[in-house]
């Protein structure tokens, strides 16, 4: 399975997307195609926990005061799937690897996964 989630109106979603070989991909813009439970669920299968599918940057993270808590995983969870900027992207799936985010270390590996 060759699938990347990411937005639409997000400026390095688009920047990073342009930069690789995407052909063959599904793509998902989870901003006018929610995720799935299921969906969310595999992610956490190949990363292991929610929280490194959980965006801490999102405007609504400190707007709700999500940054006073300590979230629990099925906390993260039920927010990724309540509002979709709660998800770090893009995350792309290349078979059964999982890379989360738009750090330059990931875009890396995405790259070398690419060949």
């Amino acid at each position: 399975m060759r699938k990347v989630y990411y937005l639409s109106t997000c400026d390095t979603c688009k920047r990073i997307m342009s930069e690789l070989d995407l052909s063959g991909f599904e793509k998902q813009d989870i901003k006018t195609e929610p995720m799935t439970a299921d969906q969310i669920e595999a992610m956490h299968a190949l990363s292991g926990s929610y929280e490194s599918l959980f965006s801490k940057v999102a405007r609504k993270y400190r707007a709700l005061g999500l940054n006073e808590k300590q979230l629990t995983e099925e906390e993260m969870k039920q927010h990724i799937l309540d509002e979709y900027t709660f998800l770090k992207r893009p995350v792309f799936i290349i078979d059964n690897e999982i890379f989360i985010g738009n750090s330059k270390k990931n875009v890396e590996a995405v790259k070398q996964a690419l060949g």
